[in-house]
């Protein structure tokens, strides 16, 4: 059985949205491992010690005068969005990275022609 290349990557991307939604109401709502590591790296927290509750683990690179703010923080719209907000966030995530995934491979397929 031959798929085209059409066929596996509109495949693949139905699968990467069913995963992402199924995620949004799977997914743990206190994650810890990236934030405890950004806490860690900013000097707020030791390695093994528990982390401090005024940290701000998504204020990255503040001390040094770089501060950075994600679009869709958390994968969500803000509180007022909900699940239909976090759902569009991982939607449009996927369909970013899906689209750069693509326009990359075409252009190195033209190069290589």
């Amino acid at each position: 059985m031959n798929i085209s290349n059409t066929q596996f990557l509109i495949g693949g991307l139905v699968i990467a949205i069913l995963i992402g939604g199924l995620a949004v109401f799977l997914a743990s709502g206190d994650p810890d491992g990236l934030e405890s590591t950004a806490l860690y790296v900013q000097g707020e927290k030791t390695l093994t010690g528990p982390s401090p509750e005024d940290g701000d683990p998504e204020a990255v690179g503040v001390s040094d005068g770089f501060a950075y703010t994600a679009p869709l923080p958390d994968y969500s719209m803000g509180e007022e969005g909900g699940k239909i907000g976090e759902i569009f966030a991982v939607f449009a995530g996927i369909l970013i990275v899906f689209g750069l995934a693509f326009i990359a491979s075409r252009l190195i397929a033209v190069k290589t022609k």
